[in-house]
């Protein structure tokens, strides 16, 4: 059985709600399966998973330096253009075109706004009134809406009572996280929904690329860049119509967007990739259950944000529930 010319998007695995996630991951193919063995990158999986990790831990901290010089729709646009160009470079270098027919992109534009546009927009604008640590738990909580909505929407995602107990032990962290037996008090109500509202984006959007761009010819690094350039395009409109341009470009908040766009989203995909192909999506997709654990930690000591108990603990039963909804019943073997 021979491998397609070209790895083929699928939807990425709903418990990778990772902050620059965008809309395809790789297929496994038969030869890349057969070769996983073989194809190494320059440095050890286990090493690019932490920087990974890392990477898309510290994007919560990046927003947050971002929104202290220009606007929520600035910095989303900051972000999208330099993941954009990014992108383009290893498709100059690697010689590939970008995705063909007006179908294609079409859904991409769909997957822009629901995959980048939207969730990116909202999580800075969430940041200007809560910390980032708290923005990158209710991060954590997009495997449990894509749970939720896979019921749904999905009709090979059958609900299990494994499954049913995630949900309800995920969205009992997301209280235990706010505080719900103060009444919420101390924790900026419009800001967190704006963030869950973000993290629910992005299911949204998987389940619209799984629906419409499953087996599109093209690279995922090609529909990738395709669909960062059409976030690109309808973020500088945004801006335009509802932002002022800025009047100084100061140093720390420039080189985050950058570094947020560049590496947050650019870099950390292209290494997403890779490490879907060599150690396959179940181990890759674990990512998820660290980004919380670094946003907080780099949000308490770098930027001095308050912590209290109820945080890691309501951050470990959300992860700890968003880890019961991405499980599987194991198929019986036939007698």
């Amino acid at each position: 059985m021979s491998a397609p010319a070209a790895p083929r998007p699928t939807l990425p695995t709903p418990s990778t709600g990772s902050p620059a996630m965008a809309a395809t991951a790789p297929a496994p193919t038969a030869a890349g399966t057969a070769t996983t063995g073989r194809r190494h990158g320059l440095l050890d999986w286990r090493v690019r998973f932490a920087i990974l990790s890392v990477v898309w831990g510290f994007s919560f901290l990046l927003i947050k330096v971002g929104t202290e010089a220009y606007a929520p729709f600035q910095v989303a646009l900051g972000r999208v253009l330099f993941g954009a160009l990014a992108l383009m470079a290893v498709l100059l270098v690697r010689r590939e075109p970008l995705p063909r027919g007006l179908r294609t992109w079409g859904h991409l534009t769909v997957a822009a706004l629901l995959l980048n546009t939207a969730p990116f927009s909202l999580f800075a604008y969430a940041e200007l009134s809560i910390p980032s640590s708290l923005a990158g738990i209710c991060n954590a909580t997009s495997p449990l809406w894509g749970m939720a909505l896979s019921l749904v929407a999905l009709s090979e995602d059958r609900p299990t009572r494994r499954r049913f107990a995630g949900l309800g032990l995920g969205f009992l962290g997301v209280l235990t996280v706010l505080g719900a037996w103060h009444g919420f008090s101390g924790v900026d109500a419009t800001g967190t929904a704006f963030a869950l509202l973000a993290s629910l984006c992005y299911p949204i959007g998987w389940i619209y690329v799984r629906r419409t761009l499953a087996g599109t010819p093209g690279s995922p690094v090609a529909l990738t860049g395709g669909q960062l350039m059409v976030s690109t395009l309808q973020l500088a409109l945004v801006s335009a119509l509802f932002t002022s341009a800025p009047a100084s470009f100061p140093l720390w908040p420039t080189l985050s967007v950058i570094a947020l766009g560049a590496l947050g989203t650019g870099m950390a995909l292209q290494m997403q990739y890779g490490l879907v192909t060599e150690v396959g999506p179940t181990t890759a997709q674990m990512v998820t259950y660290f980004i919380p654990v670094i946003a907080t930690t780099a949000g308490v000591l770098v930027l001095g944000e308050q912590l209290h108990w109820n945080t890691p603990v309501g951050a470990a039963i959300v992860l700890a529930g968003a880890a019961l909804t991405q499980t599987r019943a194991t198929p019986r073997k036939p007698a």
